[in-house]
């Protein structure tokens, strides 16, 4: 863009943020640069400076300054998403759970990343025109599952539902219960874990550990609902916050890592002798969430995947316990 141009704010990007305003207007401006045109005052809302955290209002004017002259090294240089074909389009819309105008809710299957990465060339993030069903937008994701873990996942049909659900999550209005296998049972049954969780980097991809001088607080709420003796654990999981690879690592501090998975529980996440799938069995079961719009409540269940409900079959475990483990709890 070589000219000033003014746009208008539409009803569905009201109370966003302006630097993710631009962001999703033209998403090559860097954060640093679009910092500057700030600063500069040469980015004008209704003829007023602003800056990055200024929420915007529908039907509000914003000046956007030429950008065409940006450094070529500052171009964000992305990969072809890979051809979505009939087949995997099919698939995907076949697990949406929920739909209406501002969101869907999706049945992610274990396997599926959902964001693109080294080595990762099949994604949820390059199959989203799947889901646009005569949709003007794009689906936006607003919240994230680990690629080896199954269950709700929650998606934006709109930029105005996309602003509100991010913050939802980011807060504590947000319930989500996750159900897992657990290889030896926590003790005791009911408990809250607080484990501050920082990242690590190294050769074997993203890790978090425990870290409670460096790490972000992070809190997990979990009830053993059944149990096969000692040697497992059927458990409910309630993630109050939303670190990386939190349940997991709260599960393998406690002594009793979640089965399969190897990442963070190495041998001792898996059962000699039994014959159960060697996956991860982590299942976002249930999100209960206000909707966007205000009015109801967004509840959405997800069935379980086969490789875990094979496990259930095989441990005895029942799949049809009341759905809240944690009602009474304060």
């Amino acid at each position: 863009m070589s000219a000033v141009e003014t746009r208008t704010v539409t009803k569905d990007e009201a109370d966003i943020r302006l630097d993710r305003w631009f962001k999703r207007h033209f998403p090559e401006l860097t954060h640093g640069r679009l910092q500057k045109l700030l600063r500069t005052g040469q980015v004008r809302v209704d003829g007023k400076r602003a800056d990055a955290a200024t929420r915007l209002e529908a039907g509000q004017s914003v000046r956007v300054p030429p950008l065409g002259d940006a450094p070529p090294a500052t171009a964000v240089t992305r990969k072809p998403a890979p051809a979505l074909t009939e087949k995997d389009a099919a698939a995907l819309q076949a697990r949406v759970l929920y739909k209406d105008d501002d969101v869907i809710a999706l049945d992610k299957p274990a396997g599926l990343a959902v964001q693109g990465g080294t080595g990762t060339s099949k994604h949820l993030d390059a199959m989203l025109d799947a889901l646009r069903f005569g949709a003007a937008e794009r689906p936006k994701l607003v919240h994230r599952l680990d690629k080896d873990t199954s269950g709700v996942l929650l998606l934006a049909r709109t930029t105005f539902a996309a602003s509100k659900l991010t913050e939802t999550f980011r807060g504590r209005d947000a319930r989500k219960i996750y159900w897992a296998a657990t290889v030896g049972v926590p003790k005791p049954y009911q408990g809250k874990i607080d484990l501050a969780l920082a990242k690590e980097g190294g050769p074997r991809g993203e890790r978090v550990a425990g870290d409670e001088d460096e790490g972000k607080r992070a809190v997990t709420v979990y009830s053993v609902l059944e149990n096969a003796g000692k040697q497992a654990a059927f458990v409910a999981l309630w993630p109050l916050t939303g670190r990386t690879h939190q349940l997991r690592v709260h599960m393998a501090a406690l002594g009793t890592p979640v089965l399969g998975d190897g990442k963070y529980g190495g041998q001792g996440a898996f059962l000699p002798g039994a014959e159960v799938p060697k996956k991860l069995h982590l299942h976002a079961r249930r999100l209960v969430i206000p909707h966007p719009r205000g009015g109801k409540t967004i509840d959405v269940t997800a069935p379980l995947p086969e490789h875990m409900a094979a496990t259930w079959r095989y441990l005895g475990f029942s799949a049809n316990l009341r759905e809240d483990p944690f009602a009474d709890f304060e």
